[in-house]
């Protein structure tokens, strides 16, 4: 099938991003090990069923997980990041774990602390994970299992948590800025940041289904905020605020961009890591499922997409007039919403334009501006 975009190596320098190079080192990776997920979050862009067998049966083994990490570790990564759906789920999640670790990697781990228990405990403290974050979707029952939709998963995850805690396992909170929570954020922000001093984040943005499943589209949209209650939301925050202004000086003092500058690709996805998926497929970011840039793995080495393929991608470059007139000149990338992934969540194309990222873009700026 003929390709939708041009992709060539030689590409002008812009020093708002790295040259394309087929040598550079990954020192990351994550490692998605299932697309299950013990709750069912309206927001979620990943989750299938706990019990979902055929999910289940694609997930990559113990033993090729075993065989990519030495790929991997040949290749220069030193750090992987076990994600989901939820890792826990896993009944090897253990053997996982301590194989990467016997690897020399240094091991981060996502989690909805729901599933975590003694056993777990036990493994964090005599081999603990380079960083361990957990989500915090509401710190009411009412709101959190609102957003869950799993009854007894507020409970599970105070449990969860409280282990962690009450054990010196230190654990990051983070936070999804939703519908469904908004009107309890501040204390979610003043709960999280109680339990951990030096870190909290918390994202406003839903990117769409992987899958694509219309329904479950529905619900993130739903749970989307307007770009003015984004805005609202980050300037209320002393520590988001101070990042937002940052972000919006340098963009006032950014280098014109090119008339010709054409590049799909100006984030960071692909520049010192990548990700594979729960299915073994290589991806230059999680987000990114666009058939043109994804590997399969079981078929080939992650050399060869690292080498061959990564740089073909990075170096795509659109003659979408849209796209270039309104996301190629526009010198608030920083602020917007817009990446291809996320773009081709929305459009199916990865150069599409979404209005509402580019409203979220303007709010951001003039918010930090004010």
């Amino acid at each position: 099938m003929k390709s939708e975009y041009t992709s060539s190596i030689a590409l002008p320098d812009y020093p708002l991003w790295e040259k394309v190079a087929g040598r550079r080192i990954p020192l990351s990776f994550e490692l998605e090990l299932t697309a299950r997920c013990n709750n069912n979050c309206r927001h979620c862009y990943i989750n299938l069923p706990a019990d979902d067998r055929e999910a289940q049966s694609h997930e990559l083994s113990l033993e090729e997980i075993s065989g990519l990490a030495d790929q991997a570790v040949r290749l220069g990564a030193l750090w992987v990041l076990l994600t989901g759906g939820e890792p826990m789920l896993r009944p090897d999640f253990s053997d996982i774990y301590l194989e990467l670790k016997g690897k020399g990697l240094l091991v981060s781990v996502f989690t909805n602390a729901c599933l975590i228990n003694k056993n777990v405990i036990r493994l964090f403290r005599q081999y603990p994970p380079r960083d361990l974050e957990v989500t915090v979707y509401g710190v009411t029952e009412e709101t959190y299992e609102k957003i869950s939709r799993t009854p007894g998963s507020y409970r599970a995850f105070r449990r969860g948590l409280d282990l962690l805690l009450d054990n010196q396992i230190k654990v990051r909170l983070k936070a999804m800025a939703l519908r469904s929570n908004i009107d309890e954020f501040q204390a979610i922000a003043r709960f999280c940041r109680s339990k951990t001093a030096d870190f909290f984040r918390f994202d406003p943005l839903l990117h769409l289904r992987f899958d694509g499943d219309q329904e479950g589209n529905a619900h993130i949209r739903e749970e989307r905020l307007s770009p003015e209650e984004t805005a609202h939301l980050e300037r209320s925050d002393p520590e988001r605020f101070s990042a937002l202004k940052l972000e919006c000086r340098r963009a006032e003092t950014l280098p014109p961009i090119p008339a010709d500058w054409r590049r799909i690709f100006s984030c960071g996805a692909g520049q010192d890591g990548f990700c594979i998926s729960h299915e073994g497929r290589f991806q230059i970011c999680s987000a990114l499922r666009h058939p043109e840039c994804v590997y399969d793995l079981r078929r080939g080495t992650l050399e060869e997409a690292w080498t061959q393929l990564l740089p073909r991608v990075l170096s795509m470059t659109s003659n979408d007039p849209e796209f270039v007139s309104h996301c190629r000149s526009c010198t608030l990338f920083d602020l917007c919403l817009w990446c291809p992934a996320h773009a081709y969540l929305e459009t199916g194309r990865m150069d599409g334009w979404v209005e509402a990222f580019c409203q979220t873009a303007k709010a951001r700026y003039s918010a930090g501006r004010s």
